[in-house]
Order: structure tokens, then sequence, then C-alpha cells
């Protein structure tokens, strides 16, 4: 039986639409497969090679195979390689060094990453599940023989940790309440005789964030309340069940440098702002230069000792000055030092009380 041209035209054009579809489908996949090969070569070599530990192409091949069942041949493997080193990765090849493939630069240097992962591991105010999350993303901007390499020196556990998972919310809801100038509600909590912590009072602090600082090893909220004139400083470590609250309006008064302003508060001491002056002991000059900044002067007094002048809270140094009893002296201002010498008659009683019985 004859096929009628019609016929013949509408089954033409059904194959040609399934040939069609076959290419492109052919195409994409392709195309896929392409984009899969070059992210798992990217991977491997961030991942599994550093110049220490360069990689051959059979490696190179064999891992794309074994780990993302990704399976192609040389020719591709020197294309995808050139690709990435046109697109600006740092790639060393086997012709630059005679040995194999690595990934030559990274975001970070090692050294920094050891940095890094050693000071928050060393930082008592971050949570341990936070700090062992922080440091694996930061390891993975290196291979996986620098991770090791870091696990290695590390020995014992930080048992100085804090146990506040919310730690980061509590950060990142302050940094949104002082982006948006909200007033933030939160519990302050401290430890009682059963070594729990507990509300430091019954109702919440309603506070105006200002600044988030670095000091003495922890984060501070610089705040004010407003009905006080000044600010106030809390540990975001014992910050608990914090909420934003409503808008609030900026007053003029502000600080300009909130590190500048920090360094005045010892310990974060809060209080009225005085000038001072010290008699130290040379032995803690290089303790002075890092509690007050290189900005100090200094007078020779003798082969021994100097004298400088600072400014800082009332009760921040008087804290220094009995934390450095043995090298320190407080010349002024008349009533601080006066004071001082009433705190050193108090414990001295305490101690020769003890000794009479």
């Amino acid at each position: 039986m004859e096929i009628p041209p019609c016929f013949e035209l509408i089954i033409a054009i059904r194959m040609y639409k399934k040939t069609d579809t076959f290419i492109m489908e052919s195409e994409v996949n392709n195309m896929a497969d392409k984009k899969v090969s070059i992210l798992s070569l990217l991977q491997i070599l961030k991942t599994e090679s550093d110049a220490q530990h360069p990689l051959s192409a059979s490696a190179i091949l064999e891992k794309m195979s074994r780990q993302d069942q990704c399976t192609i041949d040389r020719r591709t493997l020197y294309a995808n390689i050139q690709m990435l080193i046109d697109f600006g990765y740092d790639i060393s090849t086997y012709q630059e060094n005679g040995q194999g493939y690595y990934l030559n630069e990274r975001d970070f240097e090692e050294s920094e990453i050891m940095l890094l992962c050693s000071a928050v591991h060393a930082s008592n105010f971050i949570p341990r599940y936070h700090s062992n999350a922080l440091i694996k993303k930061l390891l993975m901007t290196q291979s996986k023989y620098v991770g090791q390499k870091y696990h290695q020196r590390i020995y014992v556990d930080n048992l100085r940790k804090k146990d506040n998972q919310d730690f980061f919310l509590s950060l990142q809801i302050l940094l949104e309440a002082i982006e948006e100038k909200r007033t933030v509600t939160f519990d302050y909590v401290q430890y009682n005789e059963k070594l729990q912590l507990v509300p430091r009072r019954d109702h919440p602090y309603v506070v105006q964030p200002v600044y988030l600082v670095y000091e003495n090893e922890k984060t501070y909220l610089v705040a004010r309340h407003e009905k006080y004139q000044n600010f106030s400083h809390y540990r975001v470590d014992k910050i608990r069940n914090i909420l934003k609250g409503e808008r609030y309006e900026m007053r003029l008064e502000q600080i300009d440098d909130p590190y500048e302003y920090a360094k005045t508060k010892i310990h974060m001491f809060g209080g009225e702002v005085l000038d001072f002056m010290l008699l130290c002991h040379k032995r803690i000059l290089d303790d002075i230069v890092d509690q007050f900044g290189k900005e100090i002067s200094i007078v020779i007094k003798d082969e021994e000792h100097f004298i400088t002048r600072v400014k800082g809270s009332r009760e921040g140094i008087i804290y220094l000055a009995m934390q450095y009893a043995k090298y320190l002296e407080i010349l002024e201002p008349a009533e601080v030092r006066d004071e001082i010498k009433m705190i050193f008659r108090d414990v001295l009683a305490r101690y020769e009380k003890d000794e009479k019985k």
C-alpha cells in the first residue's frame, strides 16, 4: 500500500523531532557530565593536594571515578585543568614541577588558618560545639593534610569553654539590633553557689545596643539604658533569651572609636574615666603597653621604675593596681590613692587576723 505524500511528511517531521530531542538530551547530558567532571577535579585538588602532596594524572582520574563516579579520559582531564587555570585558579602542573598537580594558592595561607583555628580553640567564650564547627569550616579551605596536622597539635580539650549554645544567635540578634537601632531584652546570668547559671535579677534587662567589642578574650556588648547617660557593658556569653524590641532614637553622644573606649575600661569596668599617674616597675612595661597602647608617654624615674599617665575607669585602675600590687603604685589622683590604701589595709588586717588566732 502506498503511503500518501502528506503522511510521509508527517512521519518525517515526527522522526526529525524525536531525533532532535535525542540530540538535545544527549548534548545536555554531555554538558552536565562536563560540569561534574570540572567540579570533581576542583574538589579533589582543594582537599587532597598541596605542595607536599602533588597528584599524578592517574591518581586524579582514579579519585574522580571512585569518589564521584566521574569517568573521563586524560585528554579531557588536561583540558579541564587548563580551563580552571584560565578561570583564575593557581594550579601547579607536572610540566612546572615534575611531580604532579596541586592547588598552589588558596584564600588563606596555612599559617593563617593555624592561627585562626588556634584562636577559636583558645577562645573560652565560644561554646565547644560552635568552636568545632568554626574550625571545621576554616580547615575546609585547606587540604586534608593541613587538617590532620592541626588536629595532631591539639592534645587537650579546652575545658574552660562555655556552655552557651545560643552564643552566635545572641551575637546575630545584637548585630541586627545595632543596625536597625532597636532595643534588646535579655536575661543576664551569673553562677550561684551550686555553680549553676541563673538570671542575675528577676526581670530582664532592656537596653539600647551601641557596639560590640572584643576585650580581655571576651566579647562585650556596649549599651545604653534610656534613663541613664553612661554606657553599660555586658558579656555576650552571659546573655540568654535575647529578643529585639522597639526602635529608638540615636542620641548625639556617641563613641567615636569603641576600642579606644574599651581601652579606658580596664576589664570592662564601668564608671567615670579619670586621669591617672602611675609609678611602675620596668618589669610590667610590656603589660602596660598591652593595656593602654604605644601612645602613652613614659618618664624614667630610676633604673627600675618609670612614671606614666593614662586614662581609665576608677574601678578598672584599682583592679589593675591590685593585680600588679608588687610592681605598680597609683600616685594620682589622691582620692583613688587613698581608696586603695584602705583596700590594702583591710586585706592586711584579714591576713594578720588569721595569724593571731
